[in-house]
C-alpha cells in the first residue's frame, strides 16, 4: 500500500544514518568515489511528503529554533503556574515544598565556602547527599549572588533549563514518526501534575533529567555514527580507502568516551541512574555491532560504561575512607536490605509491597482522578513497541522505566515526598506516550515500505504495462480508501484518549499546583522561622532529625540524628537503623564541647529523648500542615550530663584495672570487638537512664541489646594480662536471669542477674590459661536479658579490699 499524500517523509530512527543528498559526479559516482545507485526506470515516483512535513521542511533553519522556543514556552507556562501558587501562599517570598530542598542548599553553601561534600561545615565528609553533582550547580548560583532563600530562584532557573534540555533531546526520539511529531512532546511531558511538582520543587529531579538528556544524546550520536560508510567501493582511490578505514573507529572511540563521561555525570547526579547508563551503553554497542562487528561493539560497551563504573567505585572508596562504610548514608538509612532485624522473607515482602505501590500510586492516583483512566498513559506508551520505526527507541526507554522503578522500590522512602523518587520513570513514560500518540495520528506510521512486485507473465511488455497501470490505479483507489478510513479511526482514537486523559488529569493538576503552594508555605512558616529563631539564640550546634531549612536559615553547625548529614567517621546512619540508643551512644563519643547544645526536633519522633536530654525553650507551629513532619517543631536546650563515655564498672575494686571494654549498642565498640548479636528479629537496641550506683543524685545513660532466652551473642575480647581477672556485665534487670558464659567454646561459668530497679552488675572469675584474645559467648538460659556493657578486669591480689557488686 503506497503512502498517501499526507504521509510523513521517511526519516531515520535513532541509531541509523540520516539520508544523504545525492551529489553524483559526471562519471556516475556519488562524488565520494562510490558508484551511485541506479534507479529503475519502471519504478514509480516517490510518495510526496506529508502536509505537516512539507510545512516544516519549508523552513529547515527555522524548525529547530521554532521547536526550542515552543518547548521553552511550555516549560515557562508550567513553571509560572507552580511558582505563582507558591508566591500566592507565601506572600511573594521564595520557599520550597520540601525541607529536603534545603539539604541540597546546605551542601551547596558549604561547597561555595570551600567545604565540598560537607552537609555542615566542620562535620567532615558526608555521603548523605544522594546527588553528588547537583550541589555544585547550586553552589555556582550561590557564588554569583543567589543567597538565602533566593537560592531557590536559582534552582528554578536550573529546573527550567534542564527540563528544556530534556524536551529537546526527547524530541529526537520521536523523529522516526516525522519531524512534526516532536511538537506533541512538550504538552504531553508536562501534563502530569506530580511530575511538574517534582521538576520545579528545587530537588535534583529536573537537573537529573537534563543530565539524562545529555547522556542519551551522546549514546544516540554513537549509534548514528556507527551506521556511516563502512566499506569503500572498488572504484575508490587508495587514499580514500585508507581514510574510510581509519576514520570510523577513531570517531566512534571519541564519541564512545564522550558518552561514557556523560554516563559518569549521570550516575553522580542520581545513583539509580546505573540502569540508564547500562541501557544506553548496550543500545550504543548493539548499533556498533550491527555496523562494525562484535569487537568494535565490545570496545564501545567498555568506553560508554567504564567511566560510570569508575565513578561508582570512586564514591564507594571515598565513603569507606572518610566514613568507614562502603555504602552511602542514604542507602544505609533508607533501604530495607540494611535493616538488621528483618528476615529475608520480610525484606522481600517489603520490596514487593513497594514495587506494587509505585505502579499503583502513579496509575491510580497521579495519572487520573478515577479508575481506570490512569492506565491510558502506559497503554499509549506500549504503542511504539508495535512499530518498526520506533521499536528501538521505545525498548530503550521501557528498559529504563522498568529498571528505575525496580531499583527505587528498594527505598523505603519511595512512598513519601509526593513519590518524587519515581518521577524520572514517569517522565520517560510520557515520552513514550507522546510517541504512541504521534503514531496514532501519523498516516503512514504503519506502512511496511516494501515495494509491490509486478506479476510476470507471457503477455507482451506493452500490454503488461497497460494492464498493470489499470490494476495499480484500482488497487491504489481501494487501498487509499482503506488507509484513509484506518487513519480517521486512529485519529479519532487518539483524540478520545487525549480528551479522556486530560479530563481526568486536570483535577490532579489543580491539586498539585495548590499542594505546591501550600507545602511551600508550610516550610516557610515552620522550618525557616525556626531557623531564624536559632540564629537569634546564637546556638553552638543544633541536633536535628534529617532537616535542611533549620541549618540553612540559622547558618549554624548541626548534627543529624538520622545520620544523613554525617559527623566525621561516626556511623550515625547505621546507628539510626539499629535504634535511638545506638545514636545516643555515638553522641556519647563526641567531645562534650562539640556536642549539640540545642535540639530542634519533632518530639513525637524520638520518644523519651526530649524529656530526658532537653529543656523546652520554644515551639514553632504550622497551620494547615500538608508536608511538615509534625504540628510543632520544638526547640530544647540540651543536657547531656547523663552521658559518661569510658567509665569503669561501679563494682570495680580499688586495685583492679580495665583490660578491655565492650560497650554494647555502641556500633564503634561493637565493630572493634567483632560483636555479633542474634539476628534477625533479635538484638533490638534499647536504652535506659537510671540512678548512678556510685552515688545518689546522678543518673547514668547506657544502651544495650535485648538477647532472647536460648540465643547467643559473641565478641572478641582481650584476656587479663596476668592470667587472672574477672568478667563484669552491666544490665537493667526488671527480672532475674541466668547467663551462661563460654570462652572459645569452653564454659567458664554462669552470671546470676538479680532483679533491680537500677543498674545491676554481675561478675565471674575468669580461668587461667586464656589466650591473649578469646571469643566470649553469652547465652541467657533462664529468661531474656538486656546486655548493656561488658568489661574484662585484671584480678586483684589475694586479700585486697573489694567493693560489693551494685545491686547486691
Amino acid at each position: 500500500m503506497s503512502p498517501s499524500s499526507a504521509d510523513p517523509a521517511p526519516s531515520s530512527p535513532p541509531g541509523s544514518a540520516a539520508p544523504r543528498p545525492s551529489s553524483a559526479s559526471p562519471d556516475g559516482t556519488d562524488g565520494t568515489g562510490e558508484t551511485e545507485t541506479t534507479v529503475s526506470r519502471d519504478a514509480g515516483p516517490a510518495a510526496p511528503p506529508g502536509r505537516l512535513d512539507r510545512l516544516v521542511a519549508a523552513w529547515p533553519r527555522v524548525d529547530p529554533v521554532l521547536f526550542a522556543a515552543y518547548a521553552g514556552a511550555c516549560v515557562l507556562y508550567a513553571a509560572v503556574a507552580f511558582y505563582s501558587a507558591m508566591h500566592q501562599q507565601t506572600g511573594g517570598m521564595w520557599s520550597a515544598p520540601l525541607d529536603d530542598v534545603f539539604i541540597h542548599f546546605d551542601y551547596a553553601r558549604a561547597t561555595a565556602r570551600g567545604y565540598p561534600f560537607e552537609w555542615s561545615e566542620g562535620n567532615g565528609f558526608s555521603s548523605g547527599n544522594t546527588s553528588l553533582s547537583y550541589p555544585f550547580v547550586l553552589a555556582l548560583g550561590y557564588l554569583v549572588g543567589f543567597r538565602g532563600v533566593l537560592l531557590m530562584q536559582w534552582a528554578a532557573i536550573v529546573a527550567c533549563t534542564s527540563t528544556l534540555g530534556f524536551l529537546l533531546v526527547g524530541a529526537r526520539l520521536l523523529e522516526p514518526v516525522g519531524r512534526w511529531a516532536k511538537y506533541l512532546l512538550p504538552p504531553v511531558a508536562l501534563s502530569i501534575g506530580a511530575l511538574d511538582w517534582s521538576l520545579f520543587s528545587g530537588m535534583e529531579n529536573a537537573f537529573h533529567l537534563g543530565v539524562w538528556a545529555l547522556a542519551t544524546l551522546a549514546a544516540l550520536s554513537v549509534a548514528r555514527a556507527a551506521d556511516g560508510p563502512r566499506e569503500p567501493t572498488a572504484r575508490a582511490t587508495r587514499a580514500t580507502d585508507d581514510a574510510r578505514a581509519a576514520a570510523p573507529p577513531k570517531r566512534l572511540a571519541h564519541l564512545g568516551w564522550a558518552a561514557g563521561l556523560a554516563g559518569a555525570l549521570l550516575y553522580a547526579t542520581r545513583p539509580e541512574s546505573v540502569v540508564c547508563v547500562a541501557a544506553l551503553s548496550v543500545y550504543a554497542a548493539i548499533a556498533v555491532k550491527r555496523a562494525h562487528g562484535a569487537r568494535a561493539a565490545i570496545a564501545t560497551l567498555l568506553r560508554t560504561s567504564v567511566p560510570g563504573a569508575l565513578a561508582c567505585l570512586a564514591q564507594a572508596v571515598a565513603n569507606r575512607v572518610f566514613t568507614g562504610e562502603w555504602a552511602a548514608s542514604g542507602a544505609i538509612a533508607k533501604l530495607a536490605l540494611n535493616n538488621p532485624y528483618m528476615t529475608s522473607s520480610e525484606k522481600w515482602d517489603t520490596y514487593e509491597f513497594l514495587a506494587t505501590y509505585v505502579v499503583a500510586r502513579n496509575t491510580n492516583h497521579h495519572f487520573s482522578d478515577a479508575l481506570p483512566w490512569g492506565w491510558l498513559v502506559p497503554a499509549l506508551a506500549l504503542v511504539p513497541l508495535a512499530s518498526r520505526k520506533t521499536r528501538g527507541a521505545a525498548a530503550l526507554l521501557w528498559v529504563q522505566v522498568v529498571g528505575w522503578l525496580a531499583l527505587v522500590s528498594l527505598n523505603g522512602q519511595v512512598r513519601w515526598q509526593n513519590e518524587r523518587y519515581t518521577m524520572p520513570a514517569v517522565a520517560w513514560l510520557l515520552v513514550l506516550a507522546a510517541m504512541g500518540l504521534a503514531l496514532l495520528v501519523a498516516r503512514a506510521a504503519w506502512a511496511s515500505g516494501d515495494e509491490r512486485q509486478e506479476p510476470q507473465g507471457s503477455a507482451p511488455a506493452g500490454l503488461r504495462a497497460r494492464l498493470g497501470a489499470l490494476g495499480g490505479v484500482a488497487a491504489a483507489a481501494r487501498g487509499g480508501a482503506l488507509a484513509r478510513g484506518l487513519w480517521c479511526a486512529r485519529v479519532a482514537l487518539a483524540l478520545a484518549v487525549a480528551a479522556l486523559f486530560w479530563a481526568h488529569q486536570l483535577p490532579r493538576m489543580r491539586d498539585q499546583i495548590w499542594f505546591f503552594g501550600r507545602a511551600s508555605r508550610n516550610i516557610r512558616d515552620q522550618h525557616l522561622v525556626a531557623g531564624k529563631l536559632l540564629a537569634q539564640l546564637d546556638v553552638r550546634r543544633v541536633l536535628v532529625g534529617d532537616a535542611g531549612a533549620l541549618l540553612y536559615a540559622s547558618d549554624r553547625p548541626g548534627l543529624d540524628l538520622i545520620g544523613l548529614g554525617g559527623y566525621h567517621d561516626l556511623p550515625f546512619a547505621r546507628a539510626g537503623v539499629h535504634g535511638l540508643g545506638a545514636s545516643l551512644e555515638l553522641i556519647e563519643r563526641i567531645p562534650a564541647e562539640d556536642r549539640p547544645d540545642t535540639l530542634a526536633i519533632y518530639p513525637g519522633w524520638w520518644g523519651d529523648l526530649p524529656a530526658i536530654f532537653g529543656r523546652r525553650i520554644a515551639a514553632i507551629p504550622v497551620v494547615g500542615n500538608v508536608i511538615c513532619g509534625g504540628a510543632e517543631k520544638v526547640i530544647y536546650q540540651a543536657d547531656w550530663s547523663p552521658l559518661a563515655y569510658g567509665e569503669a564498672p561501679a563494682s570495680m575494686r580499688a586495685d583492679e584495672r580495665v583490660v578491655d571494654e565492650l560497650d554494647v549498642a555502641d556500633l564503634v565498640s561493637e565493630r572493634e570487638h567483632g560483636y555479633a548479636f542474634p539476628r534477625p528479629q533479635a538484638g533490638f537496641v534499647g536504652f535506659s537512664v537510671l540512678p548512678d550506683p556510685r552515688g545518689p543524685g546522678h543518673d547514668r545513660f547506657d544502651a544495650g541489646r535485648v538477647i532472647p532466652g536460648g540465643r547467643s551473642e559473641a565478641a572478641r575480647l582481650h584476656a587479663p594480662r596476668e592470667g587472672h581477672g574477672r568478667l563484669v556485665v552491666r544490665t537493667a534487670a526488671p527480672r532475674a536471669a541466668t547467663i551462661r558464659a563460654t570462652a572459645d567454646g569452653r564454659e567458664i561459668g554462669h552470671l546470676a542477674l538479680k532483679r533491680g530497679d537500677g543498674w545491676t552488675e554481675a561478675s565471674l572469675d575468669l580461668p587461667e590459661g586464656l589466650p591473649e584474645t578469646f571469643t566470649l559467648t553469652l547465652t541467657p538460659v533462664d529468661g531474656e536479658w538486656v546486655d548493656h556493657h561488658v568489661w574484662i578486669l585484671d584480678r586483684p591480689a589475694q586479700g585486697a579490699g573489694a567493693r560489693p557488686l551494685a545491686g547486691q
